[in-house]
């Protein structure tokens, strides 16, 4: 028996519709219709949620879903929902990173907890994200080189200098704040431009 047909066959003997197939596995329906009509080869983490819901053993579909089939493009010519979900995740992480407004020193926290609760995203999406995160995190450091560097100075001046200069801590705060505002506000810009077909539509892949 054919993967799809099993997986098929399985989902109608559980009573379950394509679209409930969908919402319990958090794959796509349309995912789902591709590869119910062999369509599409699921990925070994899409075929795992599969199976753990129609409760038939990983391992046998995974004997099933063997290399030698042969793999298809993730998506139909015109088909951009994955990529506009996609970009819809990448700038809600990057709108979380102006958490640090709130909680400057540990923001970068929030957007790594979103990428870890985000299921199984693709790799271009992990590098974008995780450019997003490390960003924070150079500007968490450097903001604290820059206080550690503007008491520095104001100390020196207030102890060897006869009319000393005194920088006030504001202006580095209001410096360090802008800068991050502009370095998100360029990542969410930069979001629209980046080319995620090439990534989906690979024809040596397999469908997520």
């Amino acid at each position: 028996m054919t993967l799809h047909h099993k997986i098929s066959n399985a989902r109608k003997s559980k009573g379950l519709t394509q679209e409930e197939l969908s919402s319990l596995t958090k794959v796509t329906a349309r995912t789902i219709q591709r590869i119910e009509s062999g369509e599409n080869i699921p990925r070994n983490y899409t075929l795992k949620a599969i199976a753990t819901v129609l409760e038939i053993p990983y391992e046998e579909l995974l004997e099933i879903n063997s290399p030698a089939q042969k793999p298809i493009e993730d998506l139909h010519e015109g088909d951009s929902s994955n990529i506009e979900e996609s970009k819809h995740f990448l700038r809600l992480l990057c709108l979380s990173c102006f958490a640090y407004l709130i909680i400057p020193f540990v923001h970068f926290l929030v957007p790594s907890f979103l990428l870890k609760k985000q299921k199984e995203p693709h790799p271009a999406i992990i590098r974008f994200a995780r450019k997003v995160i490390l960003n924070q995190i150079y500007w968490v450091i450097s903001f604290h080189a820059l206080l550690l560097l503007t008491f520095l100075f104001n100390f020196l001046q207030v102890k060897y200098t006869a009319s000393p200069y005194v920088l006030d801590f504001i202006w580095t705060f209001f410096i360090c704040y802008i800068l991050n505002a502009i370095i998100i506000l360029v990542q969410i810009f930069r979001i629209q431009k980046l080319n995620l077909a090439s990534s989906y539509s690979s024809k040596t892949s397999v469908i997520a």
